[in-house]
């Protein structure tokens, strides 16, 4: 018996080496963790249990039968984060490049499943070269089994990829349909084809991080929702995010005990908004005076900052943020901020997280590319998330609320649960110069000093619509807040609301204009 055991410390030491010191040296050179490393960081310590440790490949094409390592290129198992189960699974570059096998696949299929069945959520750490190459149909067959999977579990259980070096070609998909995407500055990239291709097909000479790196998908793509200098930051703020987020759409997020009072009053609220309509303001300032703490974590920060999107705590319970920058493009609503904020929304209501939405919005923003580009479409995601959302909506105007983009943003009318507005707000068709100048176009353009009537006419529409006061008449506005009391204000709607129950007609699914 102590012959087998001894066989047995020896066959998981080697499986625990993974490819060998050498591979794992050239792994560190390369200011990476190895599979093994990168799960210890992020699992609470001794919480990791791994399964199939010994699964090896099974193909004998191009001499594979003379090379055999346990494991095969991935780690997974089970474990917890601050004492919440969790599974992952984490590639390894220095077996095989990590590139995915038919055993692999299979590997990480079985962790899946068992995280649906037992309502846990998956984070998969990205490190491979893509599928195998030497076992052909068989390894696109195994990333076709995890697609069916991470699509089975949306909405059911959150998923994070985190990318901590390459991911290519069809390897992308699986975190493509994941809920949140982070990678490593300068040390991880995700494409479909690579610069080499690009070359041969397009001509284009392009480096591998233009094409694909985490400031591109970061700030440019939107691809990635968080992007670090080194892997330890990334694993660490993996921890923070998972902080915030329910185990599976059945639970609610964790609540923290922040010690932050609830009537806590922000008194230089009351003077962020500039007396100049056109001077802007930065809005996450009000967002981190409101949040327990001053704690708020914002997703795809790069990327569309005309409207911000994060995740903070009011009153220790979790809450997703949708807020319009004025500091970008005035706030304006575009293509890629109305697609961020519609994901976001659409992730928030799958798992039970309540909305709070911050409006200082002067309309879409206009022009040819916008339209050329879908504007209208790419619009309706957001209304369309919004209108579909049936956790608590709290909703607060704080300046500008024009036009379409009035509806658009959580309004009343799309079944917003307690709508608030600040004294200045102003919620109207178009400011008030434009509207002065189509109204009274005759008025202004028969007087004797056009410029002077424009000035009078603008401020007799100001006083008559842009204010919150004839919204609130109609009830369009709950009520009207003192700034400074904004918290206070939304802590007590969220308890309002705690048990809020409303369902949406049966049906397969909607068919969100895509």
């Amino acid at each position: 018996m102590q012959e087998i055991l001894n066989k047995f410390v020896e066959l998981r030491a080697e499986a625990r080496m993974g490819g060998g010191q050498q591979r794992i040296d050239a792994q560190h050179a390369r200011g990476k963790l190895t599979a093994r490393e990168a799960i210890e960081v992020l699992l609470d310590d001794g919480s990791f249990e791994e399964l199939d440790t010994f699964v090896q490949h099974r193909c004998i094409d191009f001499g594979m039968d003379k090379q055999h390592i346990a494991g095969d290129g991935v780690v997974a198992g089970y474990g917890t984060i601050n004492r919440r189960r969790i599974f992952v699974f984490a590639q390894d570059f220095t077996v095989f490049g990590g590139s995915l096998s038919e055993a692999n696949a299979t590997k990480i299929c079985k962790i899946m499943d068992m995280a649906m069945k037992v309502g846990a959520p998956v984070i998969g750490l990205n490190d491979s070269g893509g599928a195998r190459i030497q076992e052909g149909v068989a390894s696109l067959g195994g990333y076709a089994d995890i697609f069916q999977r991470n699509v089975m579990a949306s909405g059911v259980i959150p998923q994070i990829s985190a990318i901590l070096g390459p991911c290519a070609g069809g390897a992308v998909y699986s975190p493509a349909l994941t809920d949140f995407i982070m990678m490593v500055e300068d040390n991880s990239y995700m494409f479909v084809t690579g610069p080499e291709v690009v070359k041969t097909v397009t001509h284009e000479d392009v480096t591998v991080e233009e094409l694909g790196g985490a400031k591109t998908h970061f700030t440019k793509s939107g691809v990635s929702h968080f992007a670090f200098p080194n892997g330890m930051v990334l694993l660490r703020q993996l921890r923070r995010l998972f902080s915030f987020l329910p185990s599976n759409n059945r639970e609610k997020a964790p609540v923290v005990n922040t010690g932050d009072p609830a009537d806590r009053h922000e008194k230089s609220l009351d003077y962020l908004i500039p007396d100049d309509p056109n001077q802007s303001y930065d809005m996450s300032e009000l967002i981190k005076k409101v949040v327990d703490n001053y704690d708020f974590m914002e997703v795809q920060g790069g990327f569309a900052r005309n409207i911000i999107t994060g995740f903070g705590r009011l009153k220790g319970e979790t809450v997703g943020i949708v807020a319009n920058q004025p500091m970008v493009l005035a706030g304006c609503l575009d293509i890629n901020s109305s697609i961020k904020a519609a994901r976001f929304v659409q992730f928030c209501d799958c798992f039970n997280i309540p909305i709070l939405t911050f409006v200082d919005v002067p309309g879409f923003l206009p022009g040819k590319q916008q339209e050329l580009g879908g504007i209208i479409k790419h619009g309706a995601k957001l209304l369309y998330a919004y209108a579909q959302c049936t956790v608590p909506k709290i909703t607060v105007i704080t300046r500008k609320a024009y036009g379409g983009a009035y509806d658009v943003m959580a309004s009343k009318h799309l079944r917003g649960d307690l709508n608030l507005a600040w004294p200045n707000a102003e919620i109207a068709v178009m400011g008030a110069k434009g509207a002065a100048e189509i109204i009274f176009r005759n008025e202004i353009r028969s007087a004797d000093d056009p410029e002077a009537k424009l000035k009078e006419k603008t401020d007799e529409y100001s006083d008559r619509f842009a204010n919150p006061f004839i919204a609130a008449q109609r009830g369009y506005i709950d009520d009207v807040i003192r700034p400074s009391r904004t918290r206070w204000r939304v802590i007590r709607g969220l308890e309002m609301l705690a048990n809020k129950k409303v369902e949406n007609p049966w049906k397969k699914h909607g068919n969100i204009p895509l």
